[in-house]
């Protein structure tokens, strides 16, 4: 495991949760000189998910479930993203132009793909094939957080649940939960947004339960308010019965 991309946290965990948190620093590495970009732009959602790694780590403690989670900033690589996406190093986000990502050559490409994405893959990977080899039967969530409002656009959703075509987990969840947040399934994105490459990945691919949260970054501003989120998705993942594993 290469310890300057990926972290794992609490890797002996009892519960069958895994979560991975795929946007949880804005770091950029020196050698990438800031992509050409200014510190608030780098402070911004463009380069992490602000809040997530917090909800993340509150989750695992609440749980006692291992976490994975990146350690560079999406803008140098988006680790869910598979290498064949034009967003895996974008060149623009929402206002942003990211100078450092233009005009990218296959070499250079492939040396982000080498660094940052093959050893965060590899690593969740290994730890999804460890749980199983342990006795436990896998189910991946994955934290997120988006911004409230979007090219101009008000997002009313506060939580959303995502899945792509495994809706096992998700619908449970949806179906047990109270009505403390507004919440809606596939939203503010989904699969033809192409945010569902972890779980296609590391769970469709092997039939194992999983599904995307996305919480709205205006509930995270402080650490109270990410132990309040933490705490109620904890107990709604708890109360969501466990699906059979599904049969590929």
């Amino acid at each position: 495991m290469n310890t300057d991309v990926v972290s794992i946290q609490n890797p002996q965990g009892k519960s069958p949760v895994l979560l991975v948190c795929e946007h949880a620093s804005n770091h950029i590495p020196a050698q990438y000189n800031d992509l050409g970009l200014s510190k608030p732009a780098i402070q911004s959602h463009i380069a992490w998910d602000p809040g997530a790694l917090h909800v993340a780590q509150h989750l695992m403690e609440l749980l006692d479930a291992p976490l994975v989670s990146q350690k560079i900033s999406r803008l140098v690589y988006d680790c869910n993203r598979p290498p064949d996406s034009p967003d895996a190093m974008r060149a623009t986000s929402e206002v942003y132009q990211i100078p450092g990502n233009e005009n990218l050559g296959a070499d250079e490409i492939q040396a982000r793909i080498d660094a940052v994405y093959t050893p965060f893959r590899n690593t969740l990977r290994q730890t999804v094939d460890q749980r199983i080899t342990d006795g436990f039967d896998p189910v991946i969530i994955t934290i997120h957080s988006f911004t409230p409002e979007y090219n101009g656009k008000i997002r009313d959703v506060e939580i959303g649940i995502l899945h792509d075509s495994d809706s096992r987990l998700a619908d449970k969840m949806l179906a047990t939960a109270d009505t403390r947040f507004r919440i809606q399934r596939n939203a503010p994105y989904g699969p033809a947004d192409g945010v569902t490459h972890t779980l296609l990945d590391q769970a469709i691919s092997r039939g194992l339960q999983n599904v995307m949260i996305e919480i709205r970054n205006d509930l995270l501003e402080s650490p109270q308010a990410r132990r309040e989120v933490a705490n109620w998705l904890a107990a709604l993942i708890t109360k969501a019965p466990t699906p059979e594993k599904e049969v590929t």
